[in-house]
This record gives C-alpha cells, sequence and structure tokens, in this order.
C-alpha cells in the first residue's frame, strides 16, 4: 500500500490550461495610438511600443498564442 502522504511528482500533474478563447476572453485589450508608437493595454498591464508595426505583431501573437503569450509577458511584467 502506497503511503498517502508522500508528495506526488510534479510530472504526474497535469497543470490546467484553458482553451484560447477562455484566454482571450480573460482580459480586456486596448490600444492607444500616440505621436511616435503606440501603448497596448491588456488588463491593467500596459506596454509600450515605440514601432506600430511591432505593436500589431505583438498583438497578432498574442490573439495567435494568448495563453503562451500571457506566460512571456508575465515573466516581463513582474
Amino acid at each position: 500500500m502506497k503511503n498517502l502522504t508522500e508528495p506526488v511528482p510534479e510530472e504526474c500533474i497535469k497543470k490546467y490550461r484553458p482553451s484560447k478563447q477562455q484566454t482571450l476572453k480573460e482580459f480586456n485589450i486596448s490600444i492607444e495610438f500616440l505621436d511616435r508608437g503606440c501603448i497596448i493595454r491588456v488588463g491593467c498591464k500596459s506596454i509600450a511600443f515605440e514601432d506600430v508595426k511591432e505593436a500589431m505583431v505583438a498583438l497578432i501573437n498574442y490573439t495567435k498564442n494568448p495563453y503562451e503569450s500571457q506566460q512571456e509577458w508575465r515573466k516581463i511584467l513582474e
């Protein structure tokens, strides 16, 4: 009989991952265009881009892979 107080190995735990649509609905997105570049707000976080094209690429990547993008942006913003 196994000891029930032993911790479960990390590789045995399946982490919850929301669907793409659930992830996109999680935060409101707004874009503020400036004289030079723009600011993209995702939820309460704001990211400034000097180049609008760069911002649009980041936004498109976010909509294609929202979960992965959120994880990367959290590393940068936290």
